[in-house]
């Protein structure tokens, strides 16, 4: 799928990875692009770098109305990138309750999935177009320190596999992203070397033009992946390590 001239559509799009998507599409001649957030006040200055472009759309990915809302307005979206997430640093025992995990169940999978039906219509009337979804390379393998989002995101992994075998008849590419950690308010105390999202991203947009179904976009994941590869018990011991405080 090429960028130019595509309208596309990114959740949580107010900081990090999310405003980095819409920066570099902008860069790449997208024609529009609907930033979404759940505050749009916070997408100010987002939209002041290109107002004819980037349109403010306040979206909760929690709220299966709002996504409703925003599918049955914004029938024109040919690349729907599913961005926004949580991440509550909680372990799977560690933690007092299991509301961390609930919460990013709701938010880095079901509001993924939920974003993901009421968009495909839309996609497949608009030629196919594209999916791309913000997994992590904690869905292969569980950090502890963050042991329920790591099994959100692994539930993302297997989510992206699904629909892609299910959307490949409309025409529809998905495109699964598997990062390490990005240089983000979300990853400021993650104890690894972090990279920046606007070089992320750009690495994931030329592999969407490229056609690719999974992308490892920094050298921390692509090193992970690589151990995962060739012996995933030594990697799955190493960042075991990392325990929940």
């Amino acid at each position: 799928m090429k960028i130019e001239n595509s309208i596309a559509l990114v959740t949580g799009a107010n900081r990090g990875i999310g405003r980095a998507f819409v920066e570099e599409l902008l860069s790449a001649g997208a024609a529009k692009i609907y930033a979404t957030a759940r505050d749009i006040k916070t997408l100010t200055s987002l939209i002041a770098t290109a107002p004819e472009r980037v349109i403010p759309v306040a979206l909760d990915v929690t709220r299966p109305d709002m996504i409703r809302a925003a599918a049955d307005r914004h029938t024109d979206i040919t690349l729907l990138i599913n961005n926004a997430g949580m991440a509550a640093f909680a372990g799977l025992i560690a933690a007092k309750d299991d509301a961390p995990a609930r919460g990013e169940m709701e938010t880095n999978y079901f509001g993924t999935l939920n974003m993901t039906r009421a968009f495909a219509p839309t996609l497949s009337a608009n030629g196919g177009g594209a999916i791309i979804n913000l997994a992590s390379v904690a869905s292969h393998v569980n950090f502890p320190m963050l042991g329920s989002y790591s099994a959100s995101k692994a539930a993302v992994h297997s989510l992206t596999q699904g629909i892609r075998a299910e959307l490949a008849s409309q025409g529809t590419h998905v495109l699964g992203v598997y990062p390490g950690p990005v240089d983000t308010d979300m990853a400021a105390g993650f104890p690894m070397d972090k990279t920046p999202p606007n070089a992320v991203v750009k690495t994931i947009l030329a592999a969407l033009e490229a056609g690719e179904e999974d992308v490892y976009p920094d050298p921390t994941s692509v090193e992970l992946h690589a151990g995962l590869l060739g012996d995933p018990k030594a990697v799955e011991k190493k960042v075991g390590e990392m325990l929940p405080e």
